[in-house]
């Protein structure tokens, strides 16, 4: 046992790193249980939706949830645990939010869902390739070391922002300002207090260091978001039910195992049947922007989660990148062949980073939870939103404390670091406000004359950026 145990240390360096088996193992649990909404929203997003031929997925008129849950699951499962083992760092990996809504309200709409998957497919080979012939990790390495902070920094902001929406403690609004607090500028729901309690308990079990603090909040939100709903019976969110719960109902499940075949997804993508039902220059801006929204948003998932947990080396690099790519450019490729849309690197593997993880120990934990949610489902969903969201928020401030090693005097970094840090919330995407940050710093340092600075490769990515905002124009101008 003890050379076992001395065995795994020695692969996933976890002494090494300064961790420990324990606090692998609670950190797995940590980033399993913040992101497990993905079993249950995937689906509801993927399942759901029709394609040309308005079919869903399984070659069926009756949307087949419980199936596009086990493939989501299996999926996360399989490459997580390979994100743990190649890799050997604490990032988690999913079926991408945004990616899924693009593939199913964008791409699925104009073609089939086996010709919409066969394109998330090719995306992931093509970024494959860039993986291995080394340009993916050059681009990566091009980054200021700054820009890389200012990354990290705004995914820090991203996610405390998805946590506040993700309660309903903070609302879109039909008119007057975006975004308002809770339901009419008032706290006035049974989950929004739950988010809350849950909130300040856990920001407290940090603040005093309490080993599996956010672990111990999510789980204990989760009861008390049970009890809550015992006796309150708020119900789903809705129009006419704002004051619900966002997307769980947190009740005591009545059925405890429920197991579909995810294999059964994996007949059910072409790669290249799109070419022949839509415009080639059409499918071409569809891998486009598939493949420029998965390689940033993973660029700077790493970056901010690594720098969390201390493994960014003073170059701003991390060790094993490339393996790290890899796995995730696999992830976009297993997502489109198992019919549930691109996966990615998940910033919600802050969580387990929070929580003290270190090594892809952590990530074999998460992906074995999320094979185990293949077979209970039912349980995956008493986690509510409201339960899972203020470990976002305290993760996110984190995340933000990097923001000090930015030099905030030099505006040359300093603009394009802060355009990164804002754009990426108030856009809802990542690779938006990487777009930005690149977009400014070339601009700022050539009109300076001092274009000599700028990596060669930062010029071809920032090109690419301009193209990927123009999309919309050029769709436009073409009449695709």
């Amino acid at each position: 046992m003890s050379d076992t145990r001395n065995a795994i240390d020695r692969f996933f360096q976890i002494s090494q790193r300064g961790s420990t088996v324990s606090r692998e193992v609670r950190g797995g649990l940590a980033t399993f249980f913040t992101m497990a909404y993905i079993v249950v929203l995937n689906p509801i997003i993927i399942a759901n939706g029709t394609d040309v031929q308005n079919q869903v997925i399984g070659d069926g008129t009756k949307p087949n949830v419980a199936l596009v849950a086990a493939g989501t699951a299996f999926v996360a499962g399989v490459l997580t645990i390979l994100m743990g083992v190649v890799g050997r760092v604490p990032f988690a990996m999913a079926a991408g939010l945004g990616l899924n809504a693009f593939v199913t309200f964008n791409i699925a709409k104009v073609m089939t869902w086996e010709e919409a998957m066969g394109l998330v497919f090719l995306e992931g080979v093509i970024i494959a390739v860039l993986v291995l012939t080394g340009l993916r990790t050059a681009v990566f390495h091009a980054i200021p070391a700054q820009l890389k902070t200012a990354i990290s920094v705004g995914i820090g902001l991203f996610i405390a922002l998805i946590g506040f929406v993700d309660a309903g403690f903070v609302r879109r609004v039909p008119a007057g300002p975006p975004l308002e607090m809770g339901i009419g500028g008032n706290l006035t729901s049974w989950p929004i207090f739950v988010f809350v309690v849950g909130l300040l308990v856990t920001a407290v079990m940090v603040a005093r260091k309490v080993k599996g603090a956010i672990l111990i909040g999510i789980v204990g939100t989760t009861v008390l978001a049970i009890v809550v709903e015992l006796i309150a019976k708020s119900g789903q969110a809705s129009d006419k039910n704002p004051g619900g719960w966002q997307l769980n109902v947190p009740t005591v499940p009545d059925q405890i195992f429920g197991f579909h075949n995810p294999l059964t997804l994996f007949t059910e993508f072409d790669p290249f049947g799109a070419f022949s039902r839509i415009s080639v220059l059409l499918a071409v801006l569809f891998v486009f922007t598939l493949l420029i929204t998965d390689f940033f948003d993973t660029m700077g998932t790493i970056v901010g989660v690594g720098r969390q947990a201390g493994l960014v080396q003073e170059d701003g690099t991390l060790p094993r990148t490339r393996e790290i790519l890899l796995v995730d450019s696999i992830g976009a490729a297993a997502g489109g062949a198992g019919s549930v849309s691109s996966n990615t690197t998940y910033i919600e593997s802050a969580a387990g980073v929070g929580e003290g993880a270190r090594t892809g120990l952590a990530s074999v934990v998460t992906g074995l939870l999320f094979l185990v949610a293949i077979f209970f489902a039912p349980l995956v969903k008493v986690v509510p939103y409201e339960a899972a969201a203020p470990a976002l928020v305290v993760v996110g401030f984190l995340m933000m404390t990097s923001i000090r090693d930015i030099d905030w005097d030099d505006f040359e970094i300093a603009i394009p670091a802060f355009l990164t840090v804002v754009i990426m919330p108030f856009t809802y995407s990542i690779s938006n406000g990487i777009g930005a940050g690149f977009i400014s710093y070339v601009l700022i340092k050539a009109v300076r004359g001092k274009a000599r600075e700028i990596h060669p490769l930062l010029w071809g990515v920032t090109a690419l950026f301009v193209l990927y905002f123009a999309i919309g124009p050029v769709r436009a101008l073409f009449g695709v």
